[in-house]
């Protein structure tokens, strides 16, 4: 009886990592698209990729537009870099 017990717990297993894993994937597709239309209009649109990648990851969320409307997350609008300025775009 233990050995079917320990195939059907591995078999939960499997299929609970398996959707965990579709879950973070998809959490980096919304990250890169939100942040696409967010610095889509910045100077130096690479440091405001990498900075908004950083931000949405850690809070989940990024702001509407391509400026402004922080206060739609206020995760992001709180985070700020080791100079005491905010460190999302």
């Amino acid at each position: 009886m233990k050995p079917g017990f320990a195939a059907i717990f591995l078999v939960c297993l499997v299929l609970i990592s398996s959707s965990l894993f579709e879950v973070t994937m998809a959490g980096s597709g919304f990250c890169d698209s939100k942040c696409q239309v967010r610095c889509s209009k910045a100077g130096n649109k690479e440091r405001c990729l990498k900075y908004c990648g950083i931000c949405c990851e850690k809070c989940k969320c990024v702001p509407s537009g391509t400026y402004g409307n922080k206060n739609e997350c206020p995760c992001y609008r709180d985070m700020k870099n080791t100079k005491g300025k905010p460190k999302c775009p």
